[in-house]
C-alpha cells in the first residue's frame, strides 16, 4: 500500500526554476507550459484597463503572474491575474498572497482548458474566491463565474464585463483581443 505525500509551500519553493508554471492543488503537483503569446496578448490588455480602472485608483492591487497565491497548507497557485481589495491588503506578503483573494483570472491555453474549467474552477469554488473569470481568447468571451453561497453562478460575457466585488469595475472586452 502506498501513501501519496502531501505537499506544502516548503515543498513548492524548492522546485528549480524551468520557465513552467508549477502549482500544487491538494498537495499534488501540476506543471503547465508557459503561455503562448495570443495569451500573454490578451493577459497585457486585460492588466492594463484593471491597473488603470483599479489599481490608479486606489481600489487595491492587480498582480499578473506569476504571482504565487497560497489558498491553503497544500494548495499554491499561480493565476494569470489577482485582484485583492484595499480592504484585504492584509494577505499580501512578501513572498506571496497569503489567503484568498477578490478576483482570480485565468486564460485559457490549448494545454490548460480542461485544468482551468475544472480542476482550478473546483479549487477556487471550495476556497470560497468571490469571483472567477476564465478568459477564453478562441471564442472572444469570458466566463463570469460569481460565487453564490458555496456554488459558483455563472455569466458568459462577450462586450463587457462587470465585477461583482467591489469595486464593482466595468471592463470592455472588445480591448482586449
Amino acid at each position: 500500500m502506498s501513501t501519496r505525500i502531501s505537499l506544502t509551500y516548503e515543498d513548492y519553493i524548492t522546485i528549480p526554476a524551468d520557465g513552467l508554471r508549477h502549482e500544487i492543488i491538494d498537495g499534488e503537483h501540476f506543471v503547465n507550459p508557459a503561455p503562448n503569446l495570443h495569451h500573454q496578448h490578451v493577459s497585457r490588455h486585460l492588466l492594463h484597463q484593471l491597473m488603470t480602472k483599479i489599481e490608479m485608483a486606489g481600489n487595491g492591487v492587480v498582480l499578473n503572474a506569476p504571482v504565487d497565491v497560497q489558498l491553503g497548507s497544500h494548495d499554491i497557485i499561480q493565476p494569470d491575474l489577482v485582484f485583492v481589495s484595499s480592504a484585504r491588503r492584509s494577505i499580501l506578503t512578501t513572498s506571496r498572497i497569503k489567503g484568498v483573494p477578490d478576483l482570480v483570472i485565468e486564460i485559457l491555453s490549448p494545454s490548460n482548458e480542461k485544468y482551468d474549467l475544472h480542476i482550478k474552477r473546483q479549487l477556487y469554488e471550495r476556497f470560497a474566491v468571490p469571483e472567477y473569470w476564465i478568459v477564453h481568447p478562441d471564442k472572444r468571451s469570458v466566463l463570469q463565474l460569481v460565487l453564490i453561497g458555496d456554488c459558483y453562478r455563472e455569466k458568459e460575457c462577450f462586450d463587457e464585463i462587470v465585477m461583482t466585488v467591489p469595486p464593482y469595475t466595468h471592463v470592455d472586452l472588445t480591448c482586449i483581443w
